[in-house]
């Protein structure tokens, strides 16, 4: 299937899905995509965590200006793939949200063929945010080959 927009999902809005939007707009895909980020549980807009732009800053992405965003229904529509971090939190979205269905909603290892979850470094030091970061990389870069109708492995 071909979708016209990814959203990546996690807890805040604010960690691992605001670096997975980052890192996912350096790759190239053979037709546009529009790359968000939401959180589950966003009370108010929140900038990145600082840990997180610091990692993506020294990899060459900037986040200026980003604040966090609530998922909501209407960002749940056929064109849209949706990717958390955790089995948990793709079996919220499904729960919760009427439009969410198996289809286009999954935990982004899974959908690559990983078989571990993207480590939740919040709290942690900046290297686990630097081993996230390579975590996510590799995950996304197997993301792109499968958007693009390549083998997943392939570099």
């Amino acid at each position: 299937m071909e979708y016209n927009k990814i959203i990546f999902v996690s807890q805040t809005g604010t960690g691992r899905e605001a670096m997975a939007a980052g890192i996912f707009g350096d790759f190239t895909l053979s037709h546009p995509v529009e790359i968000l980020c939401r959180g589950l549980v966003v009370l108010f807009p929140e900038p990145i965590n600082q840990k997180a732009e610091a990692v993506l800053i020294s990899n060459g992405i900037e986040m200026e200006g980003f604040t966090s965003v609530q998922l909501s229904e209407d960002d749940l529509t056929d064109g849209t793939l949706v990717l958390t971090m955790e089995a948990q939190q793709c079996e919220k979205i499904l729960e919760t949200y009427e439009n969410a269905s198996q289809v286009h909603v999954a935990v982004l290892t899974e959908f690559v063929g990983d078989e571990l979850e993207i480590i939740n470094p919040y709290g942690s030091t900046l290297q686990a945010y630097g081993l996230c970061y390579e975590t996510l990389r590799k995950s996304l870069r197997k993301l792109a080959h499968i958007l693009n109708g390549e083998d997943a492995d392939a570099d």
